[in-house]
């Protein structure tokens, strides 16, 4: 028998540790040489741009691994900004002086360049949704009126502040490199894609002239484009024709994220990723040089496996990830309409960074889409309870049974949504833009143009085949979209007394328990919050007398100690 604790255990920090030294955030190196900063941030060519294209105030953004360097960016940037204008302002008195005769216009330019205010920067210190996209949101808090991006990039286009990327140059050997290569691509007239990470890119080229001087005759190198819709996202390919690319392999250095890696899985032949970091590990079995195509091919069914769990919900929620990718409200409007044009309901969430207890306290969703950049939009991970999903899987999911037919082929950006849906409304003859009646919560609410008959409505809906879910087996039961009905006696009526719409969008004092009703129909999130919910937010389980002038009655509430209130004294 174990015995009993003698004392209580400990259940705060102590005091002697309150004031002691946190752990690292960032794993210890060796701080660089005044050179090798500048090298690394490209410190001329970020002065250069600013003072080309007149920016004044300047947001400097760095991930969280390199904001340990922030300070001394900042430093010499403004440093070099001053030199700069100095120069600037000499150059410009010098000219004033030699044209101050000939042309006054010219003299009045040069003043106003000589007059101008000094540029100011800023450090971001954490970003509003994931480090590799512009985050243009805190950028305006400062009004900035560009943006300095350092480190690894999706290179997503913005939406209203121009971007600078840095990316940051990050040593590389290139003899352990081409030992990797040599000893993975045995044939040398393979065709071979040769790509790398934004901070290993200006190594290509020297690792390309060594590499065709030992006998490789059909390497190509991919050069960086702002385009995350290429057959390569954001690289140049040797060829457009997509069966022609399927017959090259593909040698990437650094760390892809998944998403990439599920976009080239079926665009190319096989996938062998070299990763720096691993190639100095001590460990025997560690390989710096290995293919990726199994681990993707399991990716891509547990993917293909959400999809048939996201054509069973009724209800779909819609996260805003990003609001700086360029046309992401194109693309928002697009989802919306596929999931109302599905038969099902949708609700708009606003995130920042994405975790599953946020959209845990949305149990009523029954799936998620991910409106956010191309890399940033994949979510793997097993701590959500419902299946989060990219744009082109949801358009996939609600594809009906004779159109979804799964190729191997994904994409992570929400081009596809816009390219897919248009080319379906081509085919039926529709434009997908006309009578788009979705409201801003997403309930699915149809213009008044398009109300129908309620006895039609539900005709349509009794002689539906039952839905079964291929993987419990259980009938699936959709909450219905809160069609606008107007029945034939309600018409009727309204137009006896020319007052048609007049009592549904009229504002009426509910009874107490009653649930919203929109278009004559029960809301989908009352009535889960009804039905299943036991906790509705603090201070749901009393009433307070709002109508009432002297205010509630205060009563006496228990006193004593934990161990025996006063009213439990008399207890044995």
């Amino acid at each position: 028998m174990v015995d009993a604790p003698q004392v209580a255990p400990v259940l705060s920090t102590p005091d002697t540790h309150i004031f002691g030294k946190g752990g690292q955030l960032v794993d210890p190196k060796i701080t660089p040489t005044k050179g090798e900063l500048d090298t690394k941030y490209e410190i001329q060519r970020t002065i250069s741009e600013i003072k080309s294209n007149r920016w004044k105030k300047i947001a400097l953004q760095f991930p969280d691994h390199l904001l340990p360097d922030a300070p001394r960016v900042y430093r010499s940037l403004q440093d070099g900004l001053k030199g700069a204008s100095s120069q600037v302002s000499d150059i410009s008195r010098l000219e004033v002086k030699s044209v101050e005769q000939d042309q006054p216009q010219k003299v009045a330019q040069l003043s106003e360049l000589e007059t101008d205010h000094p540029e100011t920067l800023a450090i971001l210190g954490d970003t509003s949704y994931g480090s590799c996209c512009v985050d243009e949101v805190a950028a305006q808090h400062v009004s900035a009126d560009a943006v300095v991006h350092y480190g690894r990039a999706c290179l997503s286009p913005t939406s209203h502040l121009p971007a600078l990327h840095i990316f940051t140059v990050e040593p590389l050997s290139l003899d352990t490199v081409i030992s990797s290569f040599t000893s993975t691509y045995l044939d040398k007239d393979a065709q071979i894609i040769l790509t790398s990470d934004v901070t290993y890119a200006s190594h290509l080229p020297g690792l390309t002239s060594i590499l065709q001087e030992s006998g490789y005759t059909s390497l190509y190198t991919t050069e960086i484009i702002h385009s995350p819709t290429s057959a390569i996202p954001n690289r140049t390919v040797p060829t457009s024709d997509a069966s022609l690319l399927k017959s090259h392999s593909l040698f990437h250095i650094g760390h892809p994220p998944q998403s990439l890696l599920l976009t080239l899985a079926s665009r190319l032949y096989q996938i062998h990723i070299y990763d720096p970091h691993h190639a100095h590990s001590s460990h025997p079995s560690s390989s710096p040089s290995s293919s990726v195509s199994s681990t993707t091919a399991l990716a891509l069914r547990r993917r293909y496996a959400l999809l048939t769990r996201l054509s069973r919900a009724s209800i779909i929620g819609i996260l805003i990830n990003t609001l700086s990718v360029h046309a992401y409200l194109s693309a928002l409007a697009s989802i919306q309409e596929l999931i109302s044009k599905a038969g099902k309901k949708y609700y708009v969430f606003v995130v920042g960074k994405l975790n599953a207890a946020k959209i845990a306290n949305f149990a009523e969703v029954g799936a998620w889409v991910v409106v956010g950049c191309w890399e940033s939009s994949l979510v793997e991970s097993g701590e959500f309870e419902k299946p989060v999903v990219v744009p082109w899987e949801l358009e996939l999911a609600l594809r009906g049974d004779e159109e979804r037919v799964w190729t191997g082929e994904w994409r992570g950006d929400f081009g596809g949504v816009l390219e897919g849906y248009e080319s379906r409304e081509r085919d039926h003859g529709m434009d997908g833009r006309e009578n788009v009646g979705v409201s801003e919560v997403g309930d699915g609410v149809m213009g008044e143009d398009q109300a129908v008959d309620s006895r039609e409505l539900d005709s349509e809906e009794e002689s539906e085949p039952p839905e079964f879910d291929l993987r419990t087996g259980k009938y699936v039961q959709y909450s219905k979209p809160m069609q606008h009905k107007t029945s034939t006696s309600e018409a009727t009526t309204a137009g006896t007394n020319g007052t048609e719409g007049k009592a549904e969008h009229s504002l009426i004092r509910r009874a107490k328990g009653d649930l919203a009703r929109i278009g004559g129909e029960i809301s989908p999130g009352a009535e889960f919050l009804r039905g299943k919910r036991t906790w509705r937010g603090l201070g749901s389980d009393f009433e307070i007398a709002y109508e009432n002038d002297d205010g509630p009655v205060v009563k006496m509430g228990r006193s004593g100690i934990a161990r025996g209130y006063q009213n439990e004294q008399d207890k044995p």
